[in-house]
């Protein structure tokens, strides 16, 4: 047959089955994102694409001979999966290994086999197919999985957009800046991965850090998730809760609260987990009768609706520190919780609660 009737017969094959790879792409997708949560890996992206009649065709034209039947084109399917890091890269393989059945003379780990400078191109590239899911025909069509690190893939991507696909077509001046770009990358993916391990240590350490040596761990957005949900803040929010007339919220959950606790505690100056709760414990009463003496003043500004949220006493700590210390403003702290209303004016409110109590008025 020759090279025009070939492509024309496997490209009227694949359009009448373009249906059957259309339900592959989603099956692979569907299996593969599945694997990955079920394997608790947390990745960057995961896509696919099914590739078009004309795409192959044009393939075939530049490759004339190759392709005897339909099934010989591995491509026809393709997904993509980008991890943060390199060591997931391997974890995401593993797991797709168990699974699938792995074309091994056609997959490829390219962290093995790859030049000085091909950094962009170091991952995985497997051919695969079901290991018991059959289509039409009775067979189930291999597909390809591709796996990157984040950094490798904008490696490659760009290196494409560059136009580079061999060495050979990369200037000799050029050359060595890719060279040196290769290691910066390789530096930078391990180091992403090595401040990911200390993070997860740091997160499993904190609970013991903080009963043996409190002063010695830091206000961030860590420390603070783990202060939020201890026994001790929860009784004086709870207290706060019941000055105010409301339910302490226990299914409050906003991923950037203690981030935004961390901030307005960095601000007022407290800037240890061991400073802020002898602060706390100094001044329990101090922290609700100002809470429920400031709720009405800022009444429409500050709606505790459904309750008051967990950190509740954390920020009106912030609040009356900010009012009790020269050259704080309370402006600043009210920015920070992102209240309604004119910031000035409500720092103004929040002063006047403040020198009432101070003064032994009832407000």
């Amino acid at each position: 047959m020759n090279p025009s009737a070939e492509t024309a017969e496997l490209t009227l094959n694949y359009r009448a089955q373009h249906a059957l790879y259309g339900g592959l792409r989603e099956d692979a997708m569907r299996l593969i994102e599945g694997l990955i949560e079920g394997a608790g890996i947390k990745i960057h992206h995961l896509t696919s694409r099914l590739k078009t009649p004309g795409s192959l065709a044009d393939k075939l034209r530049r490759k004339p001979g190759r392709y005897a039947q339909l099934g010989d084109v591995t491509d026809l399917v393709g997904v993509r999966i980008i991890t943060y890091f390199e060591e997931d890269v391997l974890a995401v393989a593993r797991a797709l290994e168990a699974v699938f059945d792995i074309d091994w003379d056609n997959s490829v780990d390219k962290s093995k086999f790859h030049d000085p400078d091909r950094f962009g191109y170091k991952g995985m590239h497997y051919v695969m197919r079901f290991a018991s899911r059959h289509y039409e025909g009775g067979h189930s069509p291999r597909f390809e999985v591709q796996i990157r690190s984040i950094l490798q893939h904008a490696w490659a991507e760009i290196e494409h957009d560059l136009g580079y696909k061999s060495r050979a077509a990369v200037p000799r001046e050029v050359q060595r800046r890719f060279y040196r770009l290769a290691g910066l990358l390789e530096v930078a993916d391990e180091e992403f991965m090595a401040i990911h391990r200390l993070s997860q240590d740091y997160a499993a350490t904190l609970p013991e850090r903080i009963e043996q040596a409190p002063d010695g761990v830091f206000i961030d957005a860590q420390s603070l998730s783990h202060l939020i949900a201890s026994p001790e803040i929860r009784l004086l929010d709870s207290a706060v809760a019941a000055a105010l007339n409301v339910p302490l919220r226990a299914d409050w959950t906003d991923p950037e609260r203690p981030q935004r606790l961390a901030n307005i505690l960095d601000y007022v100056e407290v800037r240890s987990v061991g400073q802020l709760l002898k602060e706390l414990r100094r001044l329990p009463g101090e922290i609700v009768q100002f809470a429920a003496a400031l709720q009405p003043a800022l009444l429409g500004a500050w709606v505790p609706l459904g309750g008051a949220r967990p950190g509740t006493s954390v920020v009106h700590y912030a609040l009356w520190r900010a009012c009790a210390h020269a050259g704080l403003d309370a402006d600043v702290v009210v920015r920070l919780l992102d209240l309604r209303g004119n910031p000035a004016e409500m720092e103004q409110t929040v002063r006047g609660v403040y020198a009432a109590l101070s003064e032994g008025k009832v407000v």
